[in-house]
């Protein structure tokens, strides 16, 4: 729902569990004409980003080197967001119409449509997988109800299946396309979307989708420009939500909160993050990282208290599924990794 604003990927490495060492960006490359906002992190070594004006990256060697290349025949679409399975395998998801999901198996050579919806009311906000191969991807409501489509083999057909979960959205509540962190997979089937505008809430789901429970959150709302834009889980009950005002990015009132019950209830940290985030990630047990356009954020307790990091702005921040390596994805193009001093 939100449209790009600016970019960079960051390398997060073993500092994440050693708080001695101060961690410091170093940027790798930058000037590409895209904005990033898709951002996967297979392993310690492999990582896909995906933006606007049909842009794709990708590195096998840890971001030491970058493929890029805009994907043929989509060079108008944004792309944003990515979940990509290895080096070779990723999904790509457009917002906007039309929506096109794109699936390659050669490292991005080639992509094959896997899905598309031509209707002038669609926007897909993000999509996320669990382990066994099944995702969904949600998007702003039409008539009223979430879009909601399934997938049981890694992303290869889809299904919509917006009428049988019939999650209803208030009038002016839909998604934002900020991150791709607007829903998250949990292990055992678990998955959370968080939607704002003039109304901001989470919708949980224990059976990957069969039923929903709907739940209040009381971050900022209430205008097209506000509510949640990521939210993460380090286990079935604790959880953070960050976003805020995209359009006052500096204001800090009411922009994160957390909940050690699932989602059901929700309260603010003691120290909060510096004004509005777009991306939150679990890097460790307790430690965090939130990331907006006014900059980044880390916390080392779980979320009480966040401290700055970073006053340059970032779009998405995600952790490597298997290993320790984090990123974070922004505008330009621009690639840095995190070093330690």
């Amino acid at each position: 729902m939100i449209r790009s604003l600016f970019s960079l990927v960051v390398i997060f490495g073993p500092a994440v569990s050693c708080p001695a060492q101060v961690p410091a960006l170093a940027v790798l490359q930058q000037g590409k004409p895209t904005s990033l906002r898709g951002l996967s992190v297979v392993d310690d070594s492999v990582a896909w980003v995906s933006g606007s004006g049909g842009w794709v990256g990708r590195t096998a060697d840890r971001g030491e080197t970058w493929r890029w290349a805009q994907v043929t025949g989509h060079e108008h679409l944004d792309f944003r967001d990515i979940e990509a399975f290895s080096a070779g395998e990723a999904v790509i998801i457009s917002a906007g119409t039309p929506l096109v999901i794109l699936r390659t198996t050669d490292g991005g050579q080639a992509w094959t449509a896997t899905h598309r919806d031509g209707r002038p009311e669609i926007f897909m906000d993000g999509m996320d997988f669990w382990d066994d191969g099944r995702g969904l991807a949600y998007g702003d409501p039409i008539a009223g109800v979430m879009q909601l489509l399934a997938t049981d083999d890694w992303g290869l057909t889809w299904r919509d299946v917006s009428g049988e979960a019939n999650l209803g959205l208030a009038e002016g509540e839909a998604g934002f396309a900020a991150s791709g962190t607007g829903i998250r997979t949990l292990p055992g089937g678990g998955v959370y979307i968080a939607t704002g505008g003039k109304v901001s809430r989470v919708f949980h789901s224990a059976d990957r989708g069969a039923t929903w429970a709907v739940y209040g959150c009381p971050i900022v709302q209430g205008s097209s420009s506000t509510g949640i834009f990521s939210v993460a889980f380090r286990d079935a009950l604790h959880g953070v939500v960050v976003g805020g005002d995209y359009r006052e990015d500096g204001n800090a009132a009411d922009a994160a909160f957390l909940t050690s019950d699932g989602g059901k209830t929700w309260w603010p940290p003691t120290r909060g993050t510096r004004g509005y985030r777009s991306g939150v990630e679990y890097i460790g047990d307790r430690w965090l990282l939130a990331t907006g356009t006014s900059g980044v954020d880390l916390s080392r307790d779980g979320g009480r208290h966040w401290e700055a990091l970073s006053a340059d702005g970032y779009h998405a921040v995600r952790k490597a599924k298997k290993g320790s390596w984090v990123l974070l994805a922004g505008s330009d193009g621009r690639i840095a990794t995190l070093v330690h001093r």
